[in-house]
């Protein structure tokens, strides 16, 4: 029974920072944020079409001839023994039209220690999940639109559990050169599982979300805003701990309002410089921030900051935030010009 228990809390450890829409789906770490500049500016960003190589694992719109030869290798200390991160290369065929797009998401679980119904050791067991993804993108005919997929082959092991999957990512982009703005429309996790940990038919986390970002023209400052999960509505719940009660005994749940449905799936995000050798970002989650807010504490949550730094043919990445109750996260990635 306890190994039960355990390998539950393995299937849904991943969606601790995704609250209320987490646990409903299986391949969760398909949706974790491991890239710092991702993660400083809140997550999901969908928007920046430059030498980033890392962002088309988000949007397979932007993958474009300025990722050529670039490797993206990025890693996140969670919670215990977890450690999850990406891997993302791309290569130019031809300077006009040729970008193709490699991935790899992972997270290892660590190792556990396993017992039977009666409490006798069975050993140690681990757990882990990967995700291999190939992506490519093209112009709309002459216009400013872009469109991309990723082709996604997912594999998971949770003790002797496996299972194996297949997903597309779609994605497409406006982007006006002119102000230098961008919009972005993206489906991610849309597919099946091919075999089942147990013969129980799970869904994946499928997931819309739309994107919007503008460089400003005296400010060296391109601001970002994100709408998550448009495809679920509503996606917040009343938090038992923050029921109130009177003089008498009435209790009154905590009332969620429209204007708050509508902040919960909203991530706002500036990065600073972001043409520069050196760059400052900060990002604000409304949803995780709502989601980990303690009554009458201030803890942060919701708040990511980071900064990037590049160093001739390298680009060091770090971003600090909270993504659950009981630690931080702190984000380390590294990008080489293999040029």
């Amino acid at each position: 029974m306890l190994k039960k228990v355990v390998l539950h809390c393995l299937l849904v450890v991943c969606a601790a920072s995704y609250s209320q829409i987490g646990g409903e789906h299986t391949y969760q770490f398909l949706n974790l944020i491991s890239a710092p500049r991702q993660a400083a500016l809140g997550g999901k960003v969908l928007t920046n079409v430059d030498y980033d190589v890392t962002q088309a694992l988000y949007n397979p719109a932007t993958i474009n001839a300025d990722m050529d030869n670039q490797l993206s290798l990025n890693y996140v200390s969670y919670l215990g023994d977890i450690g999850y991160g990406t891997a993302a290369y791309a290569y130019t065929v031809d300077r006009r039209t040729q970008t193709f797009h490699a991935g790899v998401t992972y997270i290892n679980y660590g190792t556990f220690d396993g017992y039977d119904e009666d409490g006798n050791s069975t050993g140690t067991f681990s757990g882990g999940e990967t995700a291999l993804s190939l992506g490519y993108a093209t112009q709309i005919g002459y216009s400013d639109f872009y469109f991309g997929g990723n082709l996604k082959l997912i594999t998971s092991k949770l003790e002797e559990y496996t299972s194996f999957g297949a997903a597309v990512d779609l994605g497409v982009i406006y982007i006006d050169h002119t102000l230098d703005f961008n919009a972005a429309l993206v489906v991610r996790n849309l597919g099946t599982q091919i075999t089942t940990y147990a013969g129980l038919q799970e869904s994946l986390p499928f997931e819309v979300a739309l994107g919007l970002s503008q460089k400003l023209e005296n400010v060296p400052i391109r601001w970002h805003v994100t709408f998550e999960n448009l495809q679920q509505w509503p996606i917040a719940f009343s938090n038992p701990s923050r029921t109130s009660s009177d003089l008498n005994g009435n209790e009154t749940e905590e009332k969620v309002g429209f204007l708050a449905e509508v902040i919960r799936h909203t991530i706002v995000g500036a990065e600073i410089f972001p043409e520069g050798g050196f760059n400052i970002r900060l990002g604000y989650n409304f949803r995780r921030g709502e989601e980990l807010r303690v009554v009458e504490q201030r803890n942060f949550s919701g708040i990511a900051v980071g900064f990037g730094l590049k160093m001739n043919r390298m680009r060091f990445n770090y971003t600090h935030a909270k993504y659950t109750g009981a630690a931080n996260a702190n984000f380390f990635g590294l990008q080489i010009d293999l040029q």
